[in-house]
């Protein structure tokens, strides 16, 4: 459930979500960055904040993965987004670490975004209940990883990532 509020997020990314991990076996450097969030989604008994983003015109209300706890928990063990569109990997400098679905319910579609909000790269995510789970890894680095349940959101070439003011 959504609750009305805005605060200012800070974000310090080391490790991608959904049990992610980077290249080379070391997290990436980062500094701090702030993003707008209203305050407030329940997601596996974790209450996380959220965000308005639109992507090609179609606006969505998403989970951010603000802490290192819930970078590395991402979606794992949700079975229902309830009024959310999905999670927000928000990183302070280009990255280019691996996605996985290690112990993550629902099929979803990852969407690869850069600096400047373009589109990086996209795969759709099947459920992994064990190891060795099958990672995803965008052909660049990226700055903004957005996971929707599977055909909520379409993307292509020259799709735009914007954040709601």
């Amino acid at each position: 459930m959504r609750r009305p509020g805005v605060v200012a997020l800070v974000v310090a990314a080391v490790v991608a979500g959904c049990g992610g991990s980077s290249s080379g076996g070391t997290s990436p450097s980062v500094s701090a960055t702030t993003v707008t969030t209203a305050s407030g989604a329940v997601l596996g008994g974790s209450s996380v904040p959220t965000t308005r983003v639109r992507v090609d015109g179609d606006e969505l209300v998403v989970a951010v993965a603000a802490t290192p706890e819930t970078r590395a928990r991402g979606l794992m063990g949700v079975t229902d987004l309830g009024d959310l569109d999905g999670m927000l990997f928000v990183f302070d400098v280009d990255v280019d670490a691996a996605f996985w679905m290690k112990d993550t319910v629902l099929p979803l579609d990852i969407a690869f975004f850069d600096a400047a909000g373009r589109l990086v790269d996209a795969f759709p995510m099947e459920p992994c209940p064990a190891d060795p789970c099958p990672t995803y890894r965008p052909a660049a680095p990226y700055r903004y990883a957005l996971e929707t349940p599977r055909g909520r959101l379409e993307v292509a070439v020259g799709s735009r990532l914007a954040f709601e003011d």
